[in-house]
């Protein structure tokens, strides 16, 4: 990598703060957070396609989806990390050159070196080894950030991370070294009847604000305009549906 300083646009500590509050939520909920479970699933299919039994494997993510099941119905060792920081090396498996396979869900958004964090990925792989990384990618979240706008005005503040697209990705793991990388994308289209139900989800994924630089409070008169704006595109059972763009990003170790 180059020696030039990352810019360091979102904050480690409200991260870990926000991802604690998520898991917390998790275990509490009739519920699990269904676009993790998504994500999860949408990589069980990949390994079923690419016919990949791993013996050691790590999942940087909460265990949802099935898809730490599946790695141990095939008699492999399964380590899940919910919390782990992707922009440290990884930690390898004692008594061995690496994992076999390495899962990132919903990891990669909000980290300042992503392009290193690829990198950690692909290093922590022994050789032959596969990993699959799937994160919420530009442009979703389209009525959110108009609500939000409309809630601060002429004076708009930054209250949404800027997101990663599909082209952008394809760049980045190809830069990170990994072998026959593949890279597509999906859209999950989810209908809400309110601005708060769409937050309350957010929260329960650990997908809100983690800026370095935190935007002020809205006011409630701003959180009223918000609320209207995000149901000005409501269908007419009240309903608007937000895109979320999920990336899935795939390569090998040699």
């Amino acid at each position: 990598m180059s020696g030039n300083p990352v810019p360091q646009i979102f904050s480690a500590s409200r991260r870990a703060v926000v991802t604690a509050r998520a898991l917390a939520m998790q275990a509490r909920a009739d519920e699990g957070p269904f676009l993790v479970a998504h994500m999860a699933e949408e990589i069980v299919d990949r390994l079923d396609f690419v016919r990949h039994a791993p013996g050691r494997s790590l999942i940087a993510g909460p265990r949802v989806g099935g898809l730490a099941e599946r790695l141990e119905a095939d008699g492999g060792q399964v380590t899940v990390e919910p919390s782990l920081d992707h922009e440290a090396p990884f930690p390898r498996p004692s008594g061995s050159d690496g994992y076999d396979f390495i899962a990132s869900i919903s990891s990669l958004e909000t980290i300042n070196d992503l392009p290193g964090g690829l990198v950690h990925m692909h290093r922590a792989l022994a050789p032959g080894g596969l990993a699959i990384a799937t994160m919420i990618g530009a442009p979703s979240l389209a009525n959110l950030r108009r609500a939000m706008l409309a809630a601060d005005g002429e004076r708009a503040a930054a209250r949404m991370h800027p997101m990663v697209d599909v082209r952008a990705a394809a760049e980045l793991v190809q830069r990170a070294g990994w072998d026959s990388p593949v890279v597509d994308s999906h859209t999950l289209r989810v209908s809400y009847t309110s601005l708060d139900r769409l937050v309350a989800d957010l929260r329960l994924h650990g997908l809100t604000s983690v800026l370095r630089t935190e935007a002020p409070p809205v006011p409630r008169a701003g959180l009223e305009r918000a609320r209207a704006a995000f149901l000005e595109t409501a269908d007419e059972d009240g309903r608007v549906v937000e895109a979320f763009e999920i990336l899935t990003l795939s390569g090998w170790r040699k």
